[in-house]
């Protein structure tokens, strides 16, 4: 790729930040990383990922993206504890009163806890000899001049000392869903993007426990969904140092207690039992964790007609998701692709180009997470005859899924973002879906009706 600039900044050194840094680093001669948070070298959680502390896992997608800005990157995950799983094969999906039919495929997941796997990425790219990540710095404005962002003015994070100014050709904020680019676009005479927001108040609790290896027959992965029968979503999966993380999700006030006796009868509640019968005796590790997220949030900038050159939000700035369906790392992945794509064509129009392509990446997922969101009655938000025969299908698509693998495995592949939630549409799987006999694919609830 034909060097685009001098100097690339970019404002978070999250994953997306991380990940923008990687790409940068290709199309331009220098990248700089500013942090507020400090970084080490170890996986602990920091202050500026608070969902570090909880269930993550990276989709098939979002394995896939790694792998290719970070060739062998799987390899360093399994030297790291953590594991390469078919997703299919390796994990039980529970929605609508039973598990997805599970066998082989190619849905390779990564299983590792979130602060470790961005350790690995932050090591990756802190390899790469133009890129300097530089932390305990708060980004305070752009610099602006003619129309163009030109640098950002930043000092010591937490302190009052005198700001200083960092010239680049282009600046990248990867500073997350609270971060300050609708401001800082307010302040040089911008309009600031609409937002739209699906108000879902769900918050979880998680707790660690150890991992023996006859636990769910070897199976690495439990998702439960939550539907109108029970509308408490769970997730447990496999970590680094033979470890379970489990999830405990409720909505609009119902919460998972933190204390271990209140955190395994909230377990036993679930819509089906394997979490529970796993942690019931496991043994503890460590203090619970809890965290509330009021609402989904998407900021339309490619709907903007004016916008400064030299400036690009990526990553939750862009879209940030009900955490329960674990797509925000592989939808930031999937963007920064694109940016790549994008740079091999030069930086003319970058902005409206790569907000285009970002929309377009972010169409799936956030389709897929309002329609399951607003399947609850107190969400908030318009529920178009359209949705609602969306949720009718996919229900009877996924009940069929129970025992239907090809209906399983359409699924999975649109879950994982390899596909494209139209593909659930193609006259055959409909027909599938029309034939499936529903009384007979509900299965059994428990181990002994653990899909084959």
């Amino acid at each position: 790729m034909s060097k685009c600039g001098e100097h690339a900044l970019v404002i978070g050194a999250s994953m997306s930040g991380l990940l923008a840094a990687r790409v940068l680093s290709d199309a331009f001669a220098r990248v700089t990383v500013l942090e507020r948070d400090e970084l080490g070298d170890s996986g602990e959680p920091r202050r500026g990922a608070p969902q570090g502390r909880h269930a993550h896992g990276l989709l098939a997608s979002g394995a896939r993206a790694l792998e290719r800005l970070f060739p062998d990157f799987a390899a360093d995950v399994e030297a790291a504890g953590g594991k390469r799983s078919d997703l299919a094969a390796d994990g039980l999906w529970h929605n609508f009163g039973g598990f997805l039919h599970t066998g082989a495929s190619d849905l390779q997941g990564l299983l590792l806890s979130r602060p470790a796997l961005e350790a690995l990425v932050r090591r990756r790219v802190r390899a790469l000899p133009n890129v300097s990540l530089i932390d305990r710095r708060d980004v305070i404005a752009l610099a602006h001049e003619s129309g163009r962002v030109v640098g950002v003015a930043h000092r010591s994070a937490g302190a009052s000392d005198p700001a200083h100014t960092t010239s680049a050709d282009l600046v990248v904020d990867a500073s997350g869903r609270g971060g300050r680019a609708p401001f800082w676009l307010d302040g040089i005479g911008y309009r600031t993007p609409v937002e739209e927001r699906i108000e879902v108040e769900i918050a979880y609790t998680t707790r660690v426990f150890r991992r023996k290896p006859g636990d769910l027959e070897g199976r690495e992965v439990v998702l439960v969904a939550a539907n109108s029968s029970n509308w408490r979503p769970a997730a447990m999966l496999s970590q680094e140092g033979e470890r379970w993380v489990v999830t405990l999700g409720g909505y609009f006030g119902d919460r998972a207690p933190e204390d271990l006796e209140g955190f395994r009868a909230y377990a036993r509640s679930l819509a089906t039992p394997e979490i529970y019968e796993t942690i019931a005796e496991a043994e503890p590790v460590g203090a619970a964790a809890s965290y509330a997220f009021r609402a989904s949030q998407r900021r339309r900038y490619e709907k903007l007609k004016s916008f400064p050159a030299g400036f690009l939000v990526i990553g939750d700035g862009l879209a940030s998701f009900n955490p329960i369906y674990g797509q925000g790392m592989s939808v930031a992945a999937s963007e920064t692709l694109a940016l790549q794509e994008l740079l091999a064509e030069g930086t003319h129009d970058l902005a409206r180009r790569f907000f285009a392509a970002a929309a377009k990446v972010i169409d799936t997922p956030w389709s897929l997470a309002a329609s399951a969101d607003l399947a609850h009655p107190a969400v908030k938000g318009p529920r178009p005859a359209a949705v609602r025969l969306v949720n009718w299908y996919i229900e009877r698509l996924y009940k069929a899924g129970h025992s239907d693998a090809a209906l399983a495995h359409a699924f999975l592949d649109v879950a994982n973002l390899v596909a494209p939630p139209a593909s659930l549409f193609r006259p055959t799987v409909v027909a599938r879906v029309a034939r499936a006999r529903l009384g007979r694919s509900e299965r059994r609830r428990g181990l002994s009706a653990l899909p084959a």
